[in-house]
């Protein structure tokens, strides 16, 4: 990521810590790839981060701003690839899918 977008989600990161009441272990421990925290407000703190972003849009992701803001970095063909894999998800509210769309995204390399 460029180190707009890192300031971006740090900015991002207190706010949605704050608003959700997690701890900043628990918000490092989603962003370091640690998925054994399945509290709502972990999943719901991946929503605030991604509706911050602008990644997601009342609960739709929006491709086009993940294509837009990770492409200088990662590459538009590997942003694209992942995408293919991650943007049918859906989870049973819009906190569980943004949860799932952190996890696809990280596996697939394109958001840390």
């Amino acid at each position: 990521m460029t180190e707009e977008m890192l300031e971006t989600i740090r900015e991002h990161n207190t706010q949605c810590v704050d608003q959700e009441g997690i701890s900043k272990e628990q918000a490092f421990a989603l962003r370091s790839g640690n998925y054994d925290d399945t509290d709502p407000k972990v999943k719901c703190f991946a929503n605030c981060m991604l509706e911050k972003i602008g990644f997601m849009v009342d609960g739709q992701l929006k491709p086009e701003v993940v294509l837009e803001k990770l492409s200088p970095s990662e590459g538009a063909d590997a942003i694209k690839a992942m995408l293919a894999k991650c943007n049918a998800l859906k989870g049973s509210d819009k906190c569980d899918t943004s949860y799932k769309y952190i996890m696809c995204f990280q596996k697939h390399q394109a958001a840390k």
